[in-house]
């Protein structure tokens, strides 16, 4: 094999069909996206990912741990995201309202990723072999809602209501993306605003937007 030392763009030399070697986290991604669009995701293996990109199968697991791994790719970073909204939250505002800005915030796109973050959740949503791990990247997720909500209670993670508040508004927002994923006129946020102010009145009728 040539040597992977290469340009600082992200490529090293011309991979296999003339494809430049992709060297980079985002360009291994959006690979791996094409090839789960075109074979499935249970018939695309790290094998095949690396071989498109001209790459061993060592070097993909510098950038990945596992397929599962590269579909939900920086999830960590965007917990630090998310962790930083709640952190930034009015504490003048309500637990509720506080959380809705923040979720809503968190899943604010710009239009040119719409489709490639559709494409991700549809992959995490709807194929089974990849369920165990997503509850696994759930549980972390909700475990900041959680500890969020137990803060603004003066409460501890474990207690009953924080712990009820972090299970909800997953739950929420997962009924919020499938809805999307559904309907390709929809709008993210307004889905995801909307179901949040129907969870902080019991299920009724949404709360009118705050100023």
């Amino acid at each position: 094999m040539k040597s992977l030392r290469g340009r600082a763009d992200g490529t090293v030399g011309q991979g296999r069909a003339g494809r430049p070697r992709a060297t980079s986290r985002d360009a291994l991604e959006r690979l791996g996206f094409e090839l789960f669009a075109r074979e499935g995701f249970d018939r695309t293996t790290v094998d095949d990912i690396a071989a498109a990109a001209g790459i061993g199968r060592r070097t993909f697991f510098r950038y990945f741990a596992s397929k599962n791994d590269l579909v939900w790719g920086d999830f960590e970073v965007q917990l630090v995201r998310l962790e930083a909204l709640l952190d930034a939250a009015d504490p003048a505002i309500s637990t509720m309202d506080a959380l809705r800005c923040a979720v809503v915030e968190f899943n604010r796109f710009d239009p040119s990723v719409v489709t490639w973050h559709r494409q991700r959740m549809s992959l995490i949503l709807r194929v089974p072999t990849l369920q165990a791990d997503s509850a696994l990247r759930y549980t972390s997720w909700r475990g900041l809602v959680t500890a969020f909500a137990a803060r603004r209670m003066e409460q501890t993670p474990a207690d009953p209501v924080p712990r009820l508040i972090g299970h909800a508004v997953l739950a929420a927002c997962i009924a919020s993306y499938e809805h999307w994923l559904d309907d390709d006129a929809s709008s993210l946020e307004d889905l995801l605003d909307t179901s949040l102010r129907h969870l902080a009145t019991g299920l009724g009728p949404a709360s009118a937007p705050s100023a």
